[in-house]
């Protein structure tokens, strides 16, 4: 189904103004969705290692289950990066910095790249940071054999929701990836999650055992890998999604139209911190993300703005080019038409 952009009423840029509004968190309500994430993750953790003592499969469920409650501390974090959790700064980045730990994701690395992210996301003279790697259709083509087969390869939904979470969150956010000669700092980020992060497994391997890495800590944390990297995915990767040029690239026309209102249903709203809402994210991304869903609310317009449902999201795995002349994400079996 294709998704067709709502009528529009005011451009990109004069729904700043409308937004702004909604920018100042509640320090009540942010430590309320912070209690009510972390507290049932660590009752789920240990739960799962409870459960170890009597049925693999148990534990194992259990802590694919808790998987969700992970992906929510990530949209947590992600708050923090973006200095809407907290009005004091300080703490908000030291409380994702702690998360980044659970999350396997060094704060300051991410921080970083996410800006980067934020800051060019839709403009084809600038990708490679913070994204899913797209090519043109007419640079696809361009390629050899060898280079079209490995671009198929990445883009294989096996390779993007399996295995690309996996190398992404266990290995890749090791090291400062993009920031490797900017800056002690990054470094730092890096390696001290890396050791805040080898020194818990130790200490759960020491007191538990294998099985509590492999059975508790892998599945959590690969299944709220394998979501997140979907709903990034989905947020961006959609038929009618927006790719400029450089020279005719607008910032808050790419943040509207080149990301998705991903439309769940309640429960996984909750669990995904409504970032699924994520054209009025990119757009004014000082949000609080529990104040999200209040823009629609107020703003019908924002509702239909590149609406899917999770239904209509399948079709997004089988996207892979950007088309500039008809301006679609295409397929593969489409481009060889083209």
């Amino acid at each position: 189904m294709l998704m067709t952009p709502a009528p529009e009423t005011k451009s990109a840029r004069e729904w700043i103004a409308d937004l702004s509004k909604y920018r100042n968190p509640s320090n009540w309500r942010s430590s309320f969705e912070l209690a009510v994430t972390i507290i049932p993750f660590f009752a789920l953790w240990v739960g799962a290692c409870w459960a170890l003592q009597y049925s693999y499969i148990a534990a194992f469920l259990i802590s694919a289950l808790n998987g969700a409650f992970l992906l929510r501390l990530f949209i947590i974090q992600h708050d923090c990066g973006h200095s809407s959790f907290l009005a004091n700064r300080t703490l908000s980045d030291w409380i994702g910095r702690a998360l980044g730990v659970l999350t396997l994701t060094p704060y300051d690395v991410w921080k970083r790249t996410h800006a980067i992210h934020h800051g060019s996301h839709g403009d084809l003279d600038h990708r490679g940071i913070g994204d899913v790697m797209t090519l043109t259709v007419d640079e696809f083509k361009a390629l050899s054999f060898w280079g079209r087969v490995q671009y198929r390869a990445y883009r294989h939904p096996l390779t993007l929701f399996v295995l690309g979470p996996s190398y992404l969150f266990l290995l890749q956010n090791r090291l400062p990836i993009g920031l490797m000669k900017s800056g002690a700092k990054y470094w730092v980020s890096s390696m001290g999650t890396n050791i805040v992060a080898a020194a818990a497994l130790f200490t759960i391997y020491w007191f538990i055992g294998l099985g509590a890495v492999f059975l508790v800590f892998l599945p959590t944390t690969l299944v709220a890998a394998s979501i997140g990297v979907w709903l990034f995915y989905v947020q961006h990767q959609f038929e009618t999604t927006l790719w400029d040029k450089n020279e005719d690239w607008d910032l808050h026309e790419a943040a509207l139209h080149g990301s998705s209102h991903y439309d769940l249903p309640a429960v996984l709203r909750w669990f995904t911190g409504n970032i699924g809402i994520h054209h009025v994210h990119h757009l004014y991304s000082r949000i609080p993300f529990y104040r999200l869903p209040e823009v629609l609310r107020d703003h019908q317009e924002l509702v239909d703005q590149s609406r899917m449902t999770i239904w209509e999201s399948f079709k997004c795995a089988s996207l892979d080019l950007w088309d500039e002349k008809s301006r679609r994400l295409v397929s593969f079996r489409t481009a060889r038409g083209l």
